[in-house]
C-alpha cells in the first residue's frame, strides 16, 4: 500500500548541529568537519541501498565530492546560529524495485537542483530490521545557497520567506505526490496518493460532484505506530499467521491504526460496489427497464456476487469493532466519574475528620487534668492513624492540617474569650444596654 510522506528540516547551527555531521549519517560515510576539527564516521551504519550527489551544471568538481561539498557549506556561513543545509524525508513506495525508487528519488533531488540552483546529497535508506518493513525512504539533503561555478553564492531566501517559503514546499509536495504516482502508474499499481489533507480531499471531491469519492474520505487520519509498538504488532501478525488465527492489534496504536486500515478497505470496498451498481442500473435503463427492475438489478450487484458474503460480514466485524470500542471508552468515561465522585466525596469526607480531630484535639488540651488529657490524646492519634489507612494518605497529611486547625481554633477561643470579657467590663461600667 503507497503512502505519502514529505517533510523539510533544517540543519541549524544553534542546536549544535552540522552539515558535515548530517551527511556523514545519512550517507553511511566518514567525514572530517574542518570547522570543528572532529571526524563524524558512520561507515557502520546498516540499511543504506545507496548515496548519490547532484550538481548544477558547470558547477566546481570539488562540489561532487561529499567532503568536499559540506565543508564547503559550513565554511560559507559565518553566523553562530547559521542554516547549514535542508534536509527532504520522503516516503518512497515499498511496491516498487529497487532501481525504481532510485530513479524517483534521483528525479526529484534533480527537479530540486533545477528548481533552486542548489546540490543535492541523497541518501537512500532501507526499513529497520525492528520497524514497518514497508518504511523506505531518502534522505535528500541540500545546500541552502545557490551552487554556481562561483561556488555557494547567494542564499535560497524563497524557501526560508514567510511570504514565499509555505508555498514554495506546498509546491514541492504536490510534485512529489505527482511523481510518485506517475512511479506507480508505470509499475502497473493501481494505488496512488495524495500530498493534501483528508479534509482537503474530501471538500474537492464534493466541489467535483463525488459524492461517493468524499464519502469514502471521510474517515480519521492513520497514525503512526513507533518502533516499539511497531515491533509488536508485527510479532502479533506473525504469530497470527503462523497459526491461521486472525490478527488482532496488541497495542492501543496498533489497534487504532488497524481500525483506520479497516474503515479505509472497507469503504473502498463500498465504493466500488456502489459504482458498479450504480452503471448497473444506468445500463437497465437505458435498455428500456424500469425503474424498478433496474434498482433490482443494480442491488444485486451491491449484495450479491463474488466477496459479497465477506464484504458484508467484514462490514458487521467492523461495526461490532467500532461499538465494542464507543462501548469501552464510554465505560471508560463513567468509571473515570465514578473514581471523581468517589475521590470528592472522600476529600470531603478527609475535611470533615480533620475539623473533628482538630476541634477534639484543642478540647483534650484545655483539660486541666494532665492524665486524662494525655488519653484522650494517645486515642486521637490512633483514629487519625486508622483513618489515613481509610482515605489512603499518610499520618502526616492528616495530623498536619488538624495541629494547623486546632491551633486556629485556639485563636478563635481566646478571642472569644476577650470579647466576651470586654463585654462584661463594659456592663458592669455602665455603659451596656
Amino acid at each position: 500500500m503507497a503512502s505519502y510522506h514529505l517533510s523539510v528540516k533544517t540543519v541549524k547551527r544553534s542546536v549544535g548541529r552540522t552539515a558535515t555531521a548530517a551527511a556523514a549519517y545519512r550517507a553511511g560515510e566518514c567525514l572530517s568537519c574542518e570547522r570543528e576539527g572532529r571526524v563524524h564516521d558512520y561507515t557502520r551504519k546498516q540499511g543504506i541501498e545507496d548515496a548519490f550527489i547532484l550538481v548544477p551544471t558547470g558547477a566546481p568538481e570539488w562540489a561532487s565530492d561529499r567532503a568536499g561539498l559540506w565543508n564547503a557549506a559550513e565554511a560559507r556561513e559565518t553566523r553562530k546560529n547559521s542554516v547549514t543545509a535542508r534536509e527532504w524525508e520522503l516516503a518512497l513506495p515499498s511496491d516498487i524495485s529497487v532501481e525504481g525508487r532510485a530513479a524517483l528519488a534521483r528525479d526529484f533531488a534533480q527537479a530540486l537542483v533545477d528548481r533552486y540552483g542548489i546540490a543535492a546529497d541523497v541518501a537512500l535508506h532501507a526499513p529497520h530490521r525492528e520497524g514497518d518493513q514497508r518504511n523506505h525512504h531518502a534522505h535528500i539533503l541540500t545546500t541552502t545557497r545557490v551552487l554556481s561555478a562561483d561556488g555557494l553564492t547567494d542564499k535560497t531566501r524563497i524557501l526560508d520567506a514567510a511570504k514565499t517559503g509555505g508555498a514554495e514546499i506546498e509546491d514541492m509536495r504536490g510534485l512529489w505526490a505527482q511523481m510518485q504516482n506517475h512511479a506507480l502508474e508505470r509499475a502497473g499499481l493501481e494505488a496512488r496518493v495524495d500530498h493534501r489533507s483528508l479534509e482537503d480531499q474530501r471538500a474537492a471531491a464534493l466541489e467535483r460532484g463525488e459524492e461517493l469519492v468524499a464519502m469514502t474520505l471521510d474517515r480519521d487520519p492513520e497514525i503512526k505506530l513507533g518502533p516499539a509498538a511497531n515491533a509488536m504488532e508485527r510479532k502479533a501478525r506473525r504469530m497470527a499467521e503462523h497459526n491461521g488465527t486472525d490478527y488482532t492489534p496488541v497495542t492501543q496504536r496498533g489497534a487504532q491504526v488497524h481500525g483506520v486500515r479497516q474503515q479505509r478497505s472497507l469503504m473502498a470496498d463500498l465504493l466500488e460496489r456502489m459504482v458498479q451498481a450504480r452503471n448497473i442500473y444506468m445500463a437497465a435503463r437505458e435498455a428500456d427497464a424500469s425503474r424498478l427492475s433496474a434498482a433490482t438489478e443494480a442491488a444485486r450487484a451491491l449484495f450479491s456476487g463474488a466477496g459479497a458474503k465477506d464484504f458484508a460480514a467484514s462490514f458487521s466485524r467492523a461495526y461490532q469493532g467500532k461499538e465494542a470500542e464507543r462501548q469501552r471508552v464510554l465505560a471508560a468515561e463513567q468509571a473515570q466519574a465514578r473514581e471523581v465522585e468517589r475521590l470528592a466525596a472522600l476529600e470531603a469526607e478527609r475535611a470533615q475528620f480533620i475539623e473533628q480531630i482538630a476541634r477534639a484535639w484543642q478540647d483534650s488540651r484545655e483539660l486541666d487534668d494532665g492524665d486524662l488529657s494525655e488519653e484522650r490524646q494517645r486515642a486521637l492519634i490512633s483514629e487519625v492513624d486508622a483513618a489515613a489507612d481509610r482515605f489512603g494518605c499518610e499520618f502526616a497529611d492528616i495530623a498536619g492540617p488538624a495541629n494547623a486547625r486546632a491551633n486556629e481554633i485556639k485563636d478563635e477561643r481566646v478571642q472569644a474569650l476577650e470579647l466576651e470579657r470586654e463585654l462584661s467590663r463594659g456592663i458592669d461600667d455602665g455603659y451596656g444596654l
